[in-house]
């Protein structure tokens, strides 16, 4: 039960929610445009966090992750200021592929329902 609200899980939680305001409001780079913070996941001894993020599909997935990993270091001190922390951790920004994987396979099971459909069913013997 004690796991369940670590404290690596709850500063993880706050730099979800931290840095989705921050990138939305601070970040002054047109080019970044509409990106959503997914998950944050923090090393154990809290030196790390990796965030996973997706955009819209205007931009390409890598420029985005090259532009908010060069301003990860501004993004971290915005950071330190609200948290309560002795440390804050390194930002390691990387585009989360959960999206498009789903979407993937929901065509794929449409395809193979459809495939199904038109399979004639065999009379029993």
């Amino acid at each position: 039960m004690a796991r369940e609200f670590s404290r690596g899980r709850r500063i993880a939680d706050l730099i979800q929610r931290e840095l989705a305001i921050l990138i939305q409001r601070e970040v002054k780079d047109p080019r970044i445009g509409m990106v959503t913070i997914n998950e944050a996941r923090v090393s154990r001894d809290l030196a790390f966090a990796d965030v996973y993020f997706t955009v819209l599909p205007e931009i390409e997935a890598s420029t985005a992750e090259e532009l908010l990993n060069s301003a990860g270091g501004f993004l971290r001190s915005q950071l330190a200021k609200m948290m309560t922390t002795r440390t804050t951790p390194k930002l390691r920004f990387h585009y989360d592929h959960t999206t498009e994987n789903g979407a993937r396979m929901s065509r794929a099971i449409a395809d193979a329902l459809a495939t199904d459909r038109n399979i004639p069913d065999e009379p029993a013997t």
